[in-house]
C-alpha cells in the first residue's frame, strides 16, 4: 500500500506536474487552444474549470464589451473566478463551442497580444454559429510558460460585421 502511494505521490509531482496541463502553456498556439478547447463542450458537459483557471494569471481577468439600454458602450470586468460562475450556466446549459477562425497576433519581448477572431455553436455538429466576435487576448512569457493577462471580448453585429482582415489566420 506504501509503495502505491509513493508512485501515484511520484507520478504527480515528477512525472505529470501538479496540474497535468503544463503542454496548455508551453507554446502561444496550445494556450489559445486550450483557452478554446475548455470553454467548449455539449449540452450538459461539464467543464473542467481548473484548467480554466491555469492558464491565468493571478492578476488576469476577462472582460466583455457591449452596449447598455441607454445605447452606451460599457464593459464588464471579471476575475476567472467571476467568469466561472457566470458562465458555467449558459454553457452546460445550452452547450457551447467556441473556435477560432482568424488570428493577427503583435510580439515584443515578453509580451503578446492577440486578435482572435471566434465563431460559437451549441454543440459541435450544428452547421452555422449563433454569433461570432474577436477576442483580444493579452499574454505574458515569463521564460518559463504562457499565461493570460487579460481578455476583452467583442461581438460581431449586424451593422458591425467583423473585417474580412480579422477572418484570416495570420499569426
Amino acid at each position: 500500500m506504501k509503495t502505491i502511494l509513493l508512485s501515484i505521490i511520484f507520478g504527480i509531482f515528477f512525472i505529470g506536474g501538479p496540474s497535468g496541463y503544463e503542454k496548455d502553456v508551453e507554446s502561444l498556439d496550445s494556450i489559445i487552444k486550450a483557452l478554446y478547447d475548455v470553454i467548449s463542450g455539449e449540452k450538459g458537459e461539464a467543464r473542467d474549470w481548473d484548467r480554466f483557471r491555469y492558464l491565468f494569471h493571478d492578476s488576469g481577468t476577462l472582460r466583455s464589451v457591449g452596449e447598455t439600454k441607454e445605447g452606451l458602450v460599457d464593459t464588464r470586468a471579471m476575475t476567472p473566478e467571476d467568469y466561472i460562475k457566470r458562465a458555467e450556466p449558459f454553457l452546460v446549459g445550452n452547450g457551447f463551442f467556441e473556435r477560432e477562425i482568424g488570428r493577427r497576433t503583435e510580439q515584443y519581448r515578453h509580451i503578446t497580444h492577440v486578435f482572435s477572431t471566434y465563431d460559437s455553436r451549441h454543440s459541435a455538429s450544428d452547421k452555422k454559429p449563433f454569433a461570432r466576435g474577436i477576442n483580444s487576448i493579452q499574454l505574458m512569457h515569463d521564460n518559463d510558460r504562457w499565461w493570460i493577462i487579460s481578455i476583452l471580448w467583442n461581438g460581431e453585429t449586424k451593422e458591425e460585421p467583423l473585417p474580412q482582415k480579422y477572418l484570416r489566420m495570420k499569426k
